[in-house]
């Protein structure tokens, strides 16, 4: 689409002369000639760029300018002035102008203004879009923001168009399921069905009945045809929750059915035709499985396609804090108890702790404080003595390190290579040549963090735009951020 430029000028031969100069360029150049027609103009179709005459029929430039910013009218503006009035545009850039342009107006300043202002626009919204991707904290069924997560997110927004199979890996508990029904649900097939199947969790001789379902007779006790997931799921989504632990002869007959797209009802002699999308997930690690010969690897390559891999809790650093406090306030409020947050030293013991169950166990463990305590906060008392007493988080892996099988453009957007330098990895140095001379030297982690700070605190603690200033990756900004915060948690307490 073509960018859109409006002309706030009175005299029509300068309009003219202005259209003929840009008539070649690639926006399109509207003209009016008073403040009531631009009003009018900007609230029916709202133009990138407004370039506005300072002296008008009917009113001056700069109470339509205040109009635009009171209206929060999401449009840029050029200030178009005599020489002698440049003091009065100079004072309408503090009021929200972008430039001036002193006329008479040459064709090529013209131009040039015209196409820079609507790279920035263009630019700005273009930020704006990427952090409203980039930076989330809830994204359907989850909660958190740590950059492993923006991973996840970025690699859902990117398949849930298509038809391609996904297999999700991951702990128990990570909330694989919760990753099947979010690519379901930003599919175009979110209208139909979502049937979901726990392999590991169905016995092996009720399991080709369960996914193709049986007709009347087939075996003891089918009193009834059955259809099975694969008919419910028709048009939709089946999701093969724990998929190797199906038997390796059911999972030749799947390999079948997704090949062919049908298949035959236990008893039935006819095959029928479906269009669903395969989602799998598994808590163990599917290439294992199959060099043990426990999963077929001609199976693995057909649902292997874009893997997406859920990142256990223990790495999700600050997230930790975010889902305790939601679970806690949901939990309190179905039991009508006082909980509203959770102390800092508490935080602080959540964050350290392993969480070999992951989301799952945080969930229950909140769950089991909320019914059995009616305070205001969660403290370090309410905690089970394994998390207030017992293993400190393990080494976790760093945030880089997200699995090499997501595709460059995720690992360029969500992680960077660029060395780290942290408190702990600074030397003593003899600094007293140094301070006789009057010269301080400080460890280069404390001017880097300082300058980044800085940054956000200009930006209104907006890091996205913070990263652009700095000319730094987003994810290398969210990253030392991150690991400032749990540093200074573990100070605190170590003390």
């Amino acid at each position: 689409m073509r960018a859109k430029v409006l002309l706030i000028e009175d005299s029509t031969s300068l309009a003219i002369l202005y259209k003929q100069y840009v008539k070649e360029e690639s926006f399109d150049l509207f003209h009016v000639e008073t403040g009531r027609d631009a009003i009018t103009f900007i609230e029916r179709n709202v133009p990138h760029l407004v370039i506005l005459d300072l002296k008008l029929p009917d009113m001056n430039g700069e109470e339509i300018l205040d109009w635009i910013n009171e209206s929060q009218v999401p449009t840029s503006v050029v200030i178009a002035t005599a020489h002698g009035s440049v003091d009065i545009a100079v004072n309408l850039l503090q009021k929200g102008a972008k430039d001036f342009l002193e006329k008479p107006i040459q064709a090529d300043r013209l131009k040039t203004s015209i196409n820079l202002h609507l790279q920035q626009v263009k630019l700005e919204n273009l930020v704006e879009d990427i952090e409203a991707k980039f930076d989330r904290n809830r994204f359907h069924g989850f909660i958190g923001s740590c950059l492993p997560m923006q991973g996840v997110y970025k690699i859902i927004d990117s398949v849930a168009p298509t038809n391609a199979s996904v297999f999700i890996i991951g702990e128990s508990g990570t909330g694989k399921e919760v990753c099947a029904e979010a690519i379901h649900n930003e599919s175009k097939r979110k209208d139909k069905p979502f049937i979901a199947i726990n392999c590991g969790a169905i016995p092996k001789d009720l399991m080709e009945s369960e996914i193709f379902g049986h007709l009347k007779g087939a075996f003891t006790g089918a009193t009834a045809d059955r259809k099975g997931a694969a008919s419910l799921a028709n048009g939709g989504t089946l999701f093969l929750d724990e998929l190797c632990e199906m038997e390796l002869d059911m999972q030749k007959k799947l390999l079948r059915f997704l090949q062919t797209g049908t298949f035959t009802p236990l008893g039935g002699s006819r095959e029928l035709k479906v269009d669903i999308r395969i989602i799998c997930a598994t808590n163990r690690d599917p290439l294992l499985e199959v060099e043990e010969g426990r999963f077929r690897e001609d199976l693995y390559y057909r649902v292997h396609v874009v893997p997406i891999e859920m990142p256990p809790l223990r790495e999700r650093a600050n997230d930790i804090t975010t889902l305790a406090t939601h679970f806690l306030k949901i939990f309190a409020k179905e039991d009508s108890k006082k909980f509203t947050g959770i102390n800092r030293d508490a935080e602080s013991l959540l964050k350290r702790y392993s969480w070999p169950g992951n989301v799952r166990q945080l969930q229950n463990v909140i769950r089991n404080i909320v019914v059995l305590n009616n305070e205001a906060k969660l403290s370090i008392e309410h905690l089970p003595e394994q998390i207030s007493h017992g293993a400190k988080t393990p080494k976790s892996k760093p945030i880089q390190s997200i699995p090499s099988h997501y595709s460059p453009s995720v690992m360029q957007d969500v992680t960077t290579t660029l060395s780290e330098s942290s408190p702990s990895e600074s030397k003593d140095i003899d600094l007293s040549q140094h301070q006789a001379t009057g010269i301080t030297i400080r460890p280069m982690w404390i001017v880097e963090r300082e300058t980044i700070q800085q940054a956000i605190d200009y930006c209104d603690g907006n890091v996205l735009n913070a990263a652009v200033m700095l000319e730094l990756s987003p994810s290398t900004v969210y990253r030392k951020k991150q690991a400032w915060e749990t540093a200074e948690d573990e100070q605190q307490y170590a003390e």
